[in-house]
């Protein structure tokens, strides 16, 4: 494709980019909040809990500030299976990471078709 910041990344003019940017905080407080229940729930040693939650949640927020540029999209698209993989720790989160990232890929599906029916309009 011919766009900047290729396949995987929306202009910061479409309005899933704030979908999208909003997904990535919630993710940050989820995979913090993971961190007690890895712990006390599943057993999880609190320096592993604490590394897989950091992980995740320091991706997340590093996705969400750099959202206005490609490598942003880039590392939120890795954010993803990190959510569904810290079910490896705590079972519940491969439900909360599987339907984070169907929020992610809906989201960027729908901003692509924003953005076809923008390009379709404008011709």
């Amino acid at each position: 494709m011919g766009r900047r910041g290729g396949s995987y990344a929306l202009p910061n003019t479409n309005p899933m980019r704030v979908v999208m940017l909003t997904l990535l905080l919630f993710e940050v407080v989820v995979f913090g909040l993971a961190v007690p229940v890895m712990i006390l729930v599943s057993g999880v040693p609190a320096g592993t809990a604490f590394a897989a939650g950091g992980v995740g949640a320091l991706l997340a927020v590093t996705a969400a500030g750099l959202l206005r540029k490609p490598v942003g999209y880039l590392i939120g698209w890795i954010t993803q299976p990190v959510g569904i993989l810290l079910g490896l720790f705590t079972p519940a989160m491969y439900a909360i990471g599987a339907i984070f990232a169907g929020l992610w890929v809906l989201s960027f599906v729908l901003g692509r078709r924003l953005e076809q029916q923008t390009a379709a309009r404008a011709s």
